[in-house]
């Protein structure tokens, strides 16, 4: 057995982490595993196939790949990798790559509507063939760069779960990754020599905006490295006091809340205590 590196002992630790952490899997599930063709999701698939052979629980793994008909599509050598890991696998061909092409303007980006038709997709497999979880490769820096983006451009805070009920409850999506850092997984998946398929439709749009966060965090991280782990620990503490949500806070009758001060100092306590706020 080959002795495992530095690199892939790190990202162990933080994959079995977050599934601990967040109780991502549990005896008898049968996890459909998203391996898009990419590093993230490459890297995914190996840990949790690692973590398989070495855990308590009883789960199982499928590796699930959507091609979406881009030009230049090659799986030869995914498949090859697959069948010599010995993992169970599907490669479903389904032509989304034309409907984003005729539905999206030259130059704009074609992320949101491509995620979309694969997420229907992934969802509707998922539920014909009986599996308990989905397993996506987002990362630390996915989810801190979604956080971003949706400040600056939506107007909402919000980023990826690692553990999410989707909106109609038919299907819980994982997410292993979430406490690994991309620049490990870089490294790692060049370790690996995974057979990485790139991206032709979103990889020829060099502005988007992902992109820009990127380059704005890691720019930062310079002048402070702990920067990224900050924005990371500031998604799971989260004070909604110090925010301004009309569906958070009663902002309109907090008055109802102050402490009645009686003029002796003594007393104040006792009045705090009877009105709740000790």
């Amino acid at each position: 057995m080959t002795k495992p590196s530095t690199i892939e002992k790190k990202l162990l630790h933080y994959t079995g982490k977050a599934i601990h952490e967040f109780n991502m899997i549990q005896d008898g599930d049968r996890i459909m595993v998203c391996l898009s063709g990419g590093k993230d999701s490459f890297t995914m698939l190996k840990m949790l196939s690692l973590l398989q052979k070495r855990a308590d629980l009883d789960f199982e793994i499928f590796a699930f790949t959507l091609d979406q008909a881009q030009p230049g599509w090659n799986d030869t050598a995914l498949r090859a990798w697959l069948s010599d890991h010995k993992l169970s696998y599907e490669i479903l061909t389904r032509d989304t790559y034309s409907i984003v092409k005729e539905k999206i303007p030259e130059g704009q980006t074609y992320c949101s509507l491509c995620s979309r038709l694969r997420r229907g997709i992934i969802y509707n497999y998922a539920e014909d063939h009986g599996f308990s979880k989905i397993a996506l490769g987002h990362h630390r820096d996915d989810l801190i760069r979604t956080l971003l983006m949706s400040i600056f451009y939506t107007g909402d805070i919000r980023s990826m779960p690692p553990k999410l009920l989707t909106d109609d409850r038919r299907h819980i999506v994982i997410r292993p990754l979430v406490y690994c850092q991309e620049e490990d997984i870089i490294e790692y998946a060049k370790e690996q020599a995974f057979p990485i398929i790139p991206c032709n439709l979103c990889g020829s749009q060099e502005n988007l905006v992902r992109k820009k966060m990127k380059t704005l965090i890691d720019t930062l991280a310079k002048e402070n490295p702990k920067i990224p782990s900050n924005m990371l620990h500031a998604l799971s503490n989260v004070r909604t006091t110090q925010l301004m949500d009309k569906d958070l806070r009663d902002f309109k009758n907090l008055e109802a809340g102050l402490a009645k001060y009686d003029a002796k100092p003594e007393l104040n306590s006792e009045v705090l205590v009877k009105e709740g706020c000790s």
